[in-house]
Formats: C-alpha cells, sequence, structure tokens
C-alpha cells in the first residue's frame, strides 16, 4: 500500500480532499486532535461493556439492521468513493456491495459462534467461551474503503467489541458517511470514527485503552503500529504490503496467460493488495506473452478503462520505479510517460528484460505496471518469486498438477492462486507472511482475532 504519514500533529490542518482526476479540492474535512482521539477511546470505553453483554443474536439483528442502512446510500456512498479516489464507478458499486453482504455475513456468523467442551473428567464439565477484546482499532485503506471497513468493523461487532475506525485521509468523506450509516443501527458509541491522516492513527495505536488493532496499509505503518503495540499489549491484526508474482510455465496459451497478467497488473490502475507485480515467464511462450501484453495494455490505454491513481505522489512514485528500471536496463514496450493536464492518470505500462535487483521487481511499485522477467524454467520462476520480503500471495499458470502442487508447497506466501489472479471460495482467510503482515484478516477466523479464549472448569461440589 501507499506509504502514509505517520507524524503527529500538534494542531492538525484540515485534509485537502482532491479529485484524482483533476486536482481540484472537493473539501476540506477537519482532523481529529489528541484530545478528540482521546475522547473516542474513553466513550468506546464507557459503552464496552453494555455492548459485550447483549446476546449474540441481538448484536446480529442490529448488524443486519446496519447492512440495510448501508444498502440504502450505496449509490450516493460509491459515487463518493469514485470521486474521492479516482475509482471507476462500478467498481466503487462493487466495493460497498461487497462490504454490505461482509456485514450480513458476520451478523449471521457471529451468533452461531462457540467455543469448545473439553474432555475432563467423567464428573467434571469443561469448556471454552470466547470472549471479546474490548475496544478495536480499525485502520483502513482508500484502495477498497468499504469492503475492508466492513470486514473488520462487523467482525470486531458482532463479537462484542465496541470499535474505532479511522479511515484513510484519502476518502474521509466515503469514511464518514460509512461510519454514520452503521452507526445509524447501533447504541451510541458503539461505532466511532476518527478522520486524519497518519498522524490520527499514531494517536490511536498509542492509546493504552485499545486492546486490539487492525491495520489495511501499507508494511511500513504496520510496522510502527506492531512497534506502539509492544508498549499497550494490543493485539495486532495487519494485511500489509505485497509484492505478488506471477510465475507462467511453458504449457499454458500465452495469450491467455497475458490476459491473466495485464488483469492482475492492471485492475483498478495497479491499486489493489493483491495486484501482479512482478512477472516470471518461461523462455518458451515469452515472446508470444510479451506481444499479446503490449496488444493488452494499448486496448486498456485506448478504450479509457482505468482511472487515476490516488494522488500525484503516488504518481510520481510509479514513474520512478519505471524509470530506475529503464536507466538499470530494462525494456519499455508501453506506457511509461507521464501524461500531460491535470489529475494523476498513468498508463498502463509493460516493461521487459526486468531483473530482481530493480526496484520496481524490491518494492511494491501500487500502480499499472507489468514488469516481466524471462527465467529458463518454472523451478527458476518459484526460486525468484520466494526471494522477497513480502509473503501475501502468489500466482502461478501451469497445465501440470504436479507443478501446481509444488507451487503450493514452496511459494512461502499466505495464499496460492493457480489459473486465476483473482478469485476464490467465500471465507478462505490466509495469514500473509514476512513483511505482509499477520493473523486473519477476513473469513470466519477473524472472530477469533477479535475474541480471547477462557476455559472452563466446572468441578463437582463435596455435598454434606
Amino acid at each position: 500500500m501507499a506509504p502514509e504519514n505517520p507524524q503527529p500533529l500538534l494542531e492538525p490542518q484540515p485534509l485537502l480532499d482532491l479529485d484524482p482526476r483533476t486536482g481540484e479540492v472537493i473539501a476540506s474535512v477537519p482532523q481529529d486532535d489528541l484530545e478528540s482521539v482521546r475522547s473516542a477511546v474513553r466513550r468506546s470505553r464507557a459503552v464496552a461493556e453494555d455492548w459485550a453483554g447483549r446476546p449474540a443474536a441481538e448484536r446480529g439483528t442490529l448488524l443486519r439492521q446496519a447492512a440495510d442502512a448501508l444498502e440504502r446510500i450505496a449509490g450516493e456512498l460509491a459515487a463518493e468513493n469514485a470521486r474521492e479516489t479516482g475509482r471507476r464507478l462500478e467498481g466503487a458499486r462493487g466495493g460497498v456491495e461487497a462490504g454490505i453482504g461482509t456485514l450480513r455475513q458476520y451478523a449471521e456468523l457471529g451468533p452461531v459462534d462457540r467455543g469448545h467442551s473439553l474432555r475432563g473428567a467423567d464428573r467434571a464439565v469443561d469448556y471454552t467461551r470466547e470472549e471479546p477484546r474490548g475496544l478495536v482499532v480499525a485502520i483502513t485503506p482508500w484502495n477498497d474503503p468499504v469492503a475492508i471497513a466492513c470486514g473488520l468493523i462487523g467482525a470486531a461487532l458482532v463479537t462484542g467489541n465496541v470499535v474505532i475506525h479511522k479511515p484513510s485521509e484519502h476518502c474521509p468523506r466515503v469514511g464518514a458517511m460509512l461510519g454514520e450509516a452503521i452507526s445509524s443501527a447501533l447504541p451510541p458509541d458503539v461505532l466511532s470514527t476518527v478522520l486524519g491522516d497518519g498522524s490520527g492513527g499514531a494517536m490511536l495505536t498509542a492509546e493504552p485503552g485499545v486492546d486490539a488493532i487492525a491495520h489495511v496499509g501499507s508494511s511500513a505503518t504496520g510496522e510502527r503500529i506492531v512497534r506502539a503495540a509492544a508498549l499497550t499489549r494490543a493485539h495486532v491484526v495487519l494485511e500489509n504490503g505485497g509484492n505478488d508474482a506471477l510465475v507462467v510455465d511453458a504449457d499454458v496459451d500465452p495469450v491467455w496467460a497475458a490476459h491473466q497478467a495485464a488483469l492482475g497488473a492492471f485492475e483498478n490502475s495497479g491499486q489493489l493488495c493483491t495486484s501482479v507485480e512482478r512477472i516470471f515467464v518461461h523462455e518458451a511462450v515469452a515472446e508470444p506473452f510479451l506481444r499479446a501484453l503490449v496488444e493488452r495494455a494499448e486496448q486498456l490505454e485506448r478504450s479509457a478503462e482505468l482511472g487515476p491513481l490516488v494522488d500525484g505522489a503516488l504518481r510520481s512514485r510509479v514513474h520512478e520505479h519505471v524509470t530506475e528500471a529503464i536507466a538499470r536496463g530494462a525494456r519499455l514496450l508501453c506506457g511509461g510517460v507521464v501524461p500531460d493536464g491535470p489529475g494523476s492518470y498513468y498508463p498502463p505500462t509493460v516493461l521487459a528484460d526486468c531483473e530482481p535487483g530493480m526496484r520496481i521487481m524490491q518494492e511494491e511499485t501500487f500502480g499499472p505496471v507489468a514488469p516481466v522477467q524471462i527465467v529458463p524454467d518454472f523451478a527458476t520462476g518459484l526460486e525468484l518469486a520466494n526471494a522477497d520480503v513480502y509473503g501475501l500471495s502468489a500466482t502461478v499458470l501451469t497445465a501440470s498438477l504436479a507443478q501446481a502442487q509444488r507451487a503450493a508447497a514452496e511459494l512461502n506466501v499466505g495464499t496460492v492462486k493457480v489459473n486465476a489472479v483473482f478469485g476464490g471460495a467465500p471465507g478462505g482467510s490466509a495469514v500473509p507472511r514476512g513483511a505482509s503482515g499477520t493473523g486473519h484478516g477476513y473469513g470466519p477466523e477473524l472472530l477469533r482475532e477479535f475474541t480471547r479464549t477462557k476455559v472452563v472448569h466446572l468441578g463437582a461440589p463435596g455435598l454434606r
């Protein structure tokens, strides 16, 4: 994810909410200061016991009502998302719908979630209780702001936690609208929203009254959260940056493989945590693969299907990665030029002859760039894919079941995808590795991240 500003501000200045298509200011949004953050923590803790004590079925009912409230503003929320982040309207609407569905899923999962009975003495009862952690801080990104926030908020609320949500500074109005809609179905202060840049998140994560922190965003911010939580003993769940690899075997259709690569590298202008960031293609299919990849990139450019990057700072970083790679010997096959005019658009870009030492292969670029390295065999592709500090996900394209199984066993990532850069069954919750984070970030397993397990032993009393 794109870096966030970690420096606390003594007197927070208003956020300038910019339209990435034009660079114009949409609104000036006030930031919450330290006293506002501490007030939110106090108010949340004051209602935590009551919320935790409510029956799980009641919390599930209220969460369903929150999903209904969100559905009533779905069109308005999607339009605001598209305006603030530059995402295409249909993609923004899909994110809102996914968020609504996630709230409803957790509304159903929460009430049937349970502990375990244990095998103890014959005349005793042993079991576990899953108890809420208390106050959860959810810090969420701009690239899919509704779906990601709903997952963390829904799982935390339905397990009996109160929540403070800090949305990205790139979509404060979306974050505020989301918070208002969900809160309208809940008792006061069960969900609060804090607005601000990275300094707001830094203030929240330093508060000793916070029991758990869930963060989706950059690895640098995730590292700062881990350090802050070491002092407060807050439980941490992180889904952070990725540098996902795509390995293309010799036995697949190169045109199909190129379309998969283009989807992975260019969807949402490359601004997804699981975007394809590095491509390793077998030399036997490299030439037709590159030709088809360039053709697809040029089609996307002509059709104007891609939106802008979220801001000029990210575009500058993406272009730096591209120009540095070219200076070190990569071949620019298409794109790679900052266009004239307003906004922060960057064209779909294909680079060939990339090498592992280039920044574009080592760091998360987070833009519409497909850097390709030709490899002599599938095994070399897997080896290079693993030569990385991140461990979010990776994809292999192969017709060989043996190669697919080898990739599943050897790739050091949380999620391995075979023959599809996106997709998968609902609820497939993985644990990221390395700099990509820790803990289950979604699915039924996320309920466990927001609870603590207590073991209870009931022995038989002595009778008179």
